[in-house]
């Protein structure tokens, strides 16, 4: 199996091209982008050694199937899915802020929750709550969005005060958010699971706001399992996770957590090929649906090709 973690194209009408932790992306005349999902995997914010097969067409059919199961709630930049890699969309101006949503107070909230923090990004938390509760209502807790170094939490005030969104436009990407994640705890339900945070990135082109980048995955959600949560709860247990949280795991308990003088432990066949096989059950239990390895000799140059004939055919 190959696994793609480099790419370097040269589109018709490109103009540049931005290699991320994961995503490689190709703007296309300054009007399209095409965002090719690597299997690059990254944890602790570092990109690891070795890639993981299929996990890129994984993520992008996933973000496809939900961005094509929002439309009615705000426009998105997707145009066209031409390789199972691939997404082809409208080029925005990127909001500078992350809009995480929270159903359940776990993660980073849960350990500034636990050191005794009780507003979080302008969001006061009820006293008494244990880890993975639900709140009562969901809350946003946005992030800045850093070019370099780590994002930062900042409050709806912050952001308007500093205007880094004005006030107009910012109301409408917290209306959306909120849709957006009822629809995604809507279809998570009907899957067995529950929606536990996410986080929606937005943009704006011709005045005009779009929702842009993933939705839904389990590299930018976190999802539980519904059977058996109450009960977990109850016990103070550990809940069922499906996220990217296993890889995190296994680094951990590898002595690996992104700090100097670490080392990234060895990723052996076994390792690899276990987290596509995860990858892949993640991708049946979120959509329902089995799924279809593409066909995975030459990728580049099927991508290549599939990519060349959409974007001349725009």
């Amino acid at each position: 199996m190959e696994a793609i973690v480099k790419s370097d194209f040269n589109f018709p009408k490109q103009k540049s091209v931005y290699h991320g932790k994961v995503r490689d992306v190709y703007n296309i005349n300054d009007e399209y982008m095409v965002m090719l999902v690597s299997d690059r995997i990254s944890a602790f914010d570092v990109v690891l050694p070795k890639g993981i097969p299929y996990k890129g067409q994984v993520l992008n059919q996933i973000a496809a199937k939900f961005l094509d199961a929002t439309t009615d709630i705000c426009p998105n930049w997707k145009i066209a899915t031409p390789d199972p890699m691939v997404t082809v969309g409208h080029k925005c101006e990127p909001f500078k802020v992350e809009m995480v949503i929270r159903g359940y107070l776990t993660g980073s909230s849960w350990r500034s929750y636990k050191a005794g923090e009780r507003m979080l990004c302008g969001n006061p938390l009820p006293e008494g709550m244990v880890e993975n509760q639900k709140f009562p209502e969901p809350i946003i807790t946005p992030t800045t969005k850093a070019d370099e170094g780590h994002d930062e939490n900042i409050s709806k005030e912050e952001i308007i005060a500093q205007g880094i969104v004005t006030k107009e436009d910012y109301e409408v990407l917290e209306k959306y958010t909120y849709a957006l994640f009822q629809r995604g705890t809507e279809i998570a339900a009907k899957m067995g699971l529950i929606l536990v945070d996410t986080k929606y990135e937005f943009g704006k082109k011709d005045g005009k706001i779009y929702l842009i980048d993933e939705i839904h995955t389990p590299d930018s959600s976190r999802y539980f399992y519904a059977e058996g949560y109450e009960e977990r709860q109850a016990n103070g247990e550990r809940q069922k996770q499906l996220s990217k949280e296993f890889v995190r795991e296994w680094l951990m308990a590898n002595g690996f957590q992104g700090r100097e003088g670490e080392q990234v432990p060895e990723m052996t066949d076994e390792v690899v090929n276990g987290i596509t096989e995860r990858y892949i059950e993640l991708y049946e239990q979120i959509t329902g649906e089995k799924f279809e390895k593409s066909e995975n000799t030459d990728v580049i140059k099927r991508i290549e090709e599939n990519v060349t004939s959409f974007i001349n055919s725009l």
